[in-house]
């Protein structure tokens, strides 16, 4: 994986929520660049945006496991932005409701031509479970860049910690084209400059994928 070019920086402290969607067809339009935060509910991607922005009011967060239903879009800059995931893997909502989540959510990933890469968290204490290995595969397969936040780092002792991270590292070597993985803590805010470089190298990639501008002048 390409090493992030720092002096490409952008202002993460400015980020604004955008809009809330139930369904790709009430999305923001598909232009430019997006990151998604994807991960098992309660890993704590809403606690690691709300970090990473300085707000702790940006992003929704809940003990409720499911809570977060909607695809959440926040602003960093023009046509540049951040996306909170609906978490997978809740137990405590119907299926019917599950199902639709996850219906939603793979449109999402297959579809949205914006998307640069995903945010992957997983409590450190309990990575790879079972939709962790399927969300791995999918990117693989759609050559999807993956950054993982081995999150709650701060739980655990230095050397448990970097012996988490050393397991999962080696478990994906085959992958390490598309996947990379850090330690992780919006508490302490350890690894944050390392998901900072990741989000504006993948966020500030030249793309031909942006939205026309418009000819202002008088004809």
């Amino acid at each position: 994986m390409n090493t992030p070019n720092k002096s490409q920086k952008l202002n993460f402290k400015v980020t604004e929520f955008l809009q809330s969607a139930s369904a790709l067809s009430n999305a923001p339009a598909d232009f430019g660049c997006e990151v998604a935060f994807a991960g098992r509910s309660n890993a704590g991607k809403s606690s690691a945006i709300n970090a990473l922005t300085g707000n702790t009011k940006l992003a929704r967060t809940s003990r409720t496991p499911g809570r977060t239903q909607l695809i959440n879009f926040f602003t960093v800059a023009d046509q540049i932005r951040l996306v909170d995931l609906p978490g997978y893997g809740f137990a405590k909502v119907p299926l019917k409701v599950k199902q639709e989540w996850n219906k939603q959510l793979e449109r999402y990933l297959q579809l949205r031509q914006s998307l640069k890469g995903l945010i992957l968290l997983m409590d450190i204490r309990h990575p790879l479970k079972d939709y962790d290995r399927q969300m791995i595969e999918w990117a693989v397969k759609s050559e999807m860049p993956v950054h993982i936040l081995l999150t709650k780092s701060d739980k655990l002792k230095r050397g448990p910690a970097k012996s988490a991270l050393f397991a999962v590292q080696k478990e994906l070597q085959k992958h390490e084209r598309w996947i990379s993985v850090q330690l992780f803590s919006s508490h302490s805010h350890e690894g944050m400059d390392e998901l900072q470089r990741t989000l504006n190298w993948w966020l500030t990639l030249p793309d031909e994928n942006v939205a026309p501008i418009e000819d202002t002048q008088d004809e």
